[in-house]
């Protein structure tokens, strides 16, 4: 909940941005095997197999390597500590049955392995003090050999062998944190001491869920992943915790998502109520309303911040790291912050809205949303880069135009509910010329489908959210044509892409793979649109789509792997939203009565 550290299959942790989830990569292999930086623990089993779990409604990851010889087993966990501390990772590596030995190697490569370091000793620990970045320590219960290198980045190695039932032990942390194992207690008990209370807080967090429907597994893995990527600190979201992880091998698309967009406001609200977490609703809710008050140049929002929410994202290309499979460029930064994005706007008041119904809204807040809706009415006919943060020119999105229509209507609707001031009659009149607007200017009467922007005859997936924002009926005759025209041209099998790129580029080369999140949201619509068996056999097939341990990335290729930034908040989030709304139509309840 301050950082995420991503460990292979093979026990290897190849990423972590270190000491805050937009902190420079301190190991990012991920992005370059060769000068990335990691920090392995192997046994040395030949042709063996390794296997990955969980522990149950934990975020505590179980690498198990499996050989004729024996079996080996390697714990990793982040300790939930005040939050005061900075983060540390605690690996527990045991030999479960057989004698093994193990190799390990930890090879930072501070800021991005832009930055060389020094190696010091403090006792048996090794601390790596970089040029510039964050001092780490590592500890551990076996002796660790320093080798120096001509590069400016010595590594430190140890080789050691556990009999049956034997472990040891590897905590790596911040060098300015103060130790707190307590007198005469060993590293290995301090670690012990760590795991049990971190196994206690993850279970008994998951055992507040109020999710008790079919797919509680996947639902409560999502939910787990999303508080990972939730700040203790201030409350916010990222979208993922990784940067330029390619949406396609070999390609440009690759983005920075360490940062908390305000277009995934009202998925984290509706997630954080329906599964019962009030808290973390209440203090996103903190955050947003910070950034309602923030008088940006974009009248007056940008559609992301930083997670403390400071405004600088400027975008950059790394020349120290090759890329994902040779993908390039790696960028840190996100040029998108700049982008005027309208349907921002209707995100926002639609979890200012949410929250309100589940809670309250002060006066400053409110006079804060009077203001929003102003600039609204204003530049609703603005074009913008869109939902999609096309680089290519603005244009007169249909999306950005129904989300300026949310906004508005759900400021009307909390006036209403609450008996709240305002110029209800201007804002209603607004509202009718948006919705008048979309009728007449984005619905193509030969193709019989609304269109992804003025003058086009091509679709979008973001209209998939239309009736998910209760623009439209989900079963009204327009809508359920253009769901045809969107399975027709987007979708295939439960894959859904954002676009056809081929008819509406987007100002970047190459291709991508179909888009996550709308994969959910095109089975919520057939949901909505009473097409139940449809929509839950689509459902169980895309959970089929998750790696290993139940997470999704952005996007999935050709060859149906992940792509893009891993893992993703926004599919989780529209996993949840799909998934409640399967288990209401499915126990005969009004799908249309969850949330809005």
């Amino acid at each position: 909940m301050r950082t995420v550290a991503l460990i292979s299959n093979g026990g290897s942790l190849d990423f972590l941005c270190f000491p805050e989830f937009d902190s420079p990569s301190v190991f990012a292999k991920l992005l370059d095997e060769e000068h990335g930086g990691s920090f392995c623990i192997q046994p040395e089993l030949e042709h063996g197999r390794a296997r990955q779990l969980y522990l149950p409604d934990t975020n505590v990851l179980v690498t198990r390597f499996l050989h004729d010889t024996g079996i080996a087993e390697l714990t990793d966990f982040m300790p939930v500590r005040e939050a005061s501390r900075k983060s540390e990772i605690v690996r527990i590596v045991e030999s479960v049955r057989g004698a093994i030995e193990f190799d390990a190697l930890c090879a930072p490569a501070f800021d991005y392995a832009r930055s060389n370091h020094r190696i010091e000793r403090q006792g048996s620990d090794v601390i790596f003090v970089p040029d510039t970045g964050e001092r780490l320590r590592l500890r551990a219960t076996v002796p660790l050999t320093v080798n120096a290198e001509n590069t400016g980045r010595p590594r430190v190695t140890a080789t050691f062998t556990l009999q049956s039932g034997e472990s040891a032990v590897f905590i790596l942390g911040s060098a300015d944190d103060e130790l707190h194992d307590g007198d005469g207690i060993s590293l290995r008990e301090s670690a012990d001491r760590l795991l049990s209370p971190t196994v206690e807080y993850w279970q008994t967090w998951m055992a507040k869920s109020q999710y008790k429907g079919r797919w509680r597994e996947m639902v409560n893995r999502s939910a787990l992943a999303l508080k990972l990527l939730t700040s203790r600190a201030h409350g916010s979201l990222i979208a993922a915790p990784t940067f330029s992880l390619p949406e396609k091998i070999g390609g440009e698309r690759n983005w920075d998502y360490r940062y908390s967009w305000l277009r995934d406001s009202a998925f984290t609200v509706y997630a954080f109520i329906r599964l019962g977490y009030m808290d973390e609703a209440d203090a996103f809710k903190t955050w947003l309303h910070d950034r309602v008050s923030d008088d940006a140049q974009h009248g007056p929002l940008q559609p992301m911040y930083r997670v403390d929410g400071s405004k600088e994202l400027t975008e950059s290309a790394l020349t120290t790291l090759r890329g994902y499979r040779g993908s390039g460029p790696v960028r840190i930064g996100n040029a998108a912050h700049d982008q005027l994005q309208l349907d921002i706007y209707g995100e926002l008041m639609d979890a200012i809205y949410l929250s309100a119904k589940y809670g309250d809204i002060t006066d400053a807040a409110w006079r804060d949303v009077q203001r929003l809706v102003t600039w609204v009415m204003q530049h609703w006919q603005d074009p913008d880069e869109g939902i999609w943060e096309v680089r290519n020119g603005r244009r007169p999105f249909l999306h950005s135009r129904v989300m300026c229509w949310v906004a508005i209507d759900r400021a009307i609707r909390l006036a209403r509910q609450r008996s709240l001031p305002g110029p209800l009659g201007e804002w209603g009149a607004a509202r009718d010329r948006i919705y008048e607007d979309i009728f007449g200017n984005f619905w193509d009467e030969q193709r019989g489908t609304f269109v992804r922007e003025k003058g086009s005859s091509s679709v979008d997936a973001s209209a998939l959210l239309m009736p998910l924002m209760r623009f439209v009926s989900p079963t009204d005759p327009r809508w359920l044509s253009t769901l045809r025209v969107i399975e027709q041209d987007l979708v295939e099998g439960p894959l859904v892409n954002r676009y056809d790129r081929r008819v509406d580029p987007d100002g970047l080369r190459g291709d991508e793979g179909s888009f996550t999140a709308c994969s959910f949201w095109y089975i919520e619509c057939l949901t909505r649109a009473r097409q139940i068996p449809k929509a839950r056999f689509l459902f169980e097939k895309m959970l089929g789509y998750a790696n290993h341990v139940g997470l999704f990335s952005e996007e999935i290729g050709m060859n149906g792997g992940n792509l893009g930034n891993y893992p993703q908040a926004f599919t989780h989030l529209a996993l949840i939203s799909a998934a409640y709304s399967l288990d209401a139509a499915l126990e005969g309840e009004d799908v249309k009565k969850p949330w809005r």
